[in-house]
This record gives C-alpha cells, structure tokens and sequence, in this order.
C-alpha cells in the first residue's frame, strides 16, 4: 500500500528511554519527544517520579509510560486503579502526555478502562501504545481509538516491526484521516526510517536508538539482576536518526 503525500510535514522524532543518561542523550541527539519508560527490557512500565521530573525539565516533551506490571494487557481492578493514580501523578509531574493501553478477552480493546484513562488523563496528549498490535484488528481500532478522544496510536501494524507490518501502519493512517496522529515504531533506524514514512505516512517515528553492552560481572544476568546487556540511548543513533527524517 502505498501511503498518502504528508504535504512538507516532517514526521517527529520521538525516542523511548528509561534512564537519566538517555534523557541527556535525545537532548544531544535532537529528538521532538520523549517516551519515558521504566524497564524497556520489560516492554516498558511506569518510571519513577524522580526521572520523570529530570526529563521534563530536559525541556523536550515528555510522553510517560503507564504500565503497572509487565505482560499482557488485560488489567485486574487493583491494576486499572493503580494505573489511574500513576496517570494523575504523570500529570502532576509536567507531562505532555501519557501512554497506555488495555485489552478485553476477545482480542479487543478495554474500552471501558481506556475511557477511564482518558479522564484521568485531563487535559494532557493519551497515547494508545502498542497493546493495539495484538487487537484482532488493528485497523478497524483507530476508529475506536479515535471515538475515545485518544490523541496518539503507537503500532508496529501488529507485526514485530514496524517495517514488516508497513501495509497495516499505511491502512491505520488511511483509517485515522488526520483525526489521531500515528507512530511507527519497533525496529525503527536511520537505515529504514525515510522509507518506512514514505511507505506508510506516520506523523511520528519511535525508536529506542540504544547500543547494548554486556554487563562487567557475568553474574548479573545469571542472579536475576538484569533479563539480558545493558541498553544505553546512543547519542549517534538519535542524530541519525533525526538526519535520515531531514533528508527524507
């Protein structure tokens, strides 16, 4: 599928983090967004308030990860309400937005717990991550996501990558006519991000940009202290990045 002209805008460039040196390292790179994380190694779950303060006042808006546990998507009433006060506190700390996301046993959307978010949300963006890759249909869900008054949809078009799910990023951005902005992410890099806008139209594109190294003492992974080497947000890979999206 070939995807509709963006007339001259340029997607942002928005970078998931989960510490203080990547805040440092998307304001070096010249990121547009943050999506700060806890625990990228999990998915990403909620960070802690300390980092969430330091990355906004980083002064790059800041997208702040809401995800009570690690998993599936399908919330407990201890986990929705939870994740109701974590959103409250996002918003209390400075956020431009939180993101989130909830499914039903049916491999749909929890539309009852995502409407509750948005509440919580205020007046602050809602992202809907990408809980929405194991929908049934992702396609037909943009207009959900829309009718909630989401602003945002982060999707790899229900593959492992966004450059293997491109086809179904194209059509959600079809789907979304301009009403909700849609991220591409999963896999993203400076080798495939000109072509996977081109391809598909995103407003954004999402990456982590991050190099891995193993850890100095062998017995961290192996005493449960870490699931695999450590992902530091690279400096060079945000700037490439951001010079492959110029270039596009």
């Amino acid at each position: 599928m070939t995807a509709p002209p963006r007339h001259g805008t340029r997607p942002l460039l928005e970078i998931c983090i989960d510490d203080a040196d990547g805040v440092a390292a998307v304001v070096a790179g010249g990121a547009d967004r943050i999506e700060l994380c806890g625990a990228l190694a999990l998915g990403g779950l909620t960070p802690s308030a300390a980092l969430v303060a330091k990355a906004v006042a980083s002064g790059v808006p800041v997208h702040a990860m809401v995800r009570p546990r690690d998993g599936d998507f399908r919330y407990d009433a201890p986990d929705v309400a939870l994740a109701t006060e974590e959103i409250g506190q996002m918003v209390a700390l400075g956020v431009a937005g939180v993101v989130v996301g909830a499914m039903a046993d049916d491999r749909t959307l929890d539309l009852d717990v995502l409407a509750r978010w948005r509440d919580a949300a205020k007046d602050v963006a809602i992202v809907l991550h990408r809980a929405i890759d194991l929908v049934a249909d992702p396609v037909a869900a943009v207009e959900q996501a829309v009718e909630l008054g989401y602003d945002h949809i982060l999707t790899s078009g229900g593959a492992v990558t966004a450059e293997a799910g491109a086809d179904v990023i194209a059509a959600m951005v079809a789907a979304a006519k301009g009403r909700i902005a849609i991220i591409a992410g999963s896999g993203v890099s400076a080798d495939n991000a000109a072509a996977l806008i081109a391809r598909t139209g995103v407003d954004a594109v999402h990456a982590s940009a991050s190099v891995r190294a193993d850890w100095s003492d062998p017995r961290i992974t192996a005493m449960g202290f870490a699931t695999g080497p450590r992902r530091r947000t690279s400096v060079e890979k945000v700037a490439g990045l951001r010079q492959a999206i110029e270039r596009k």
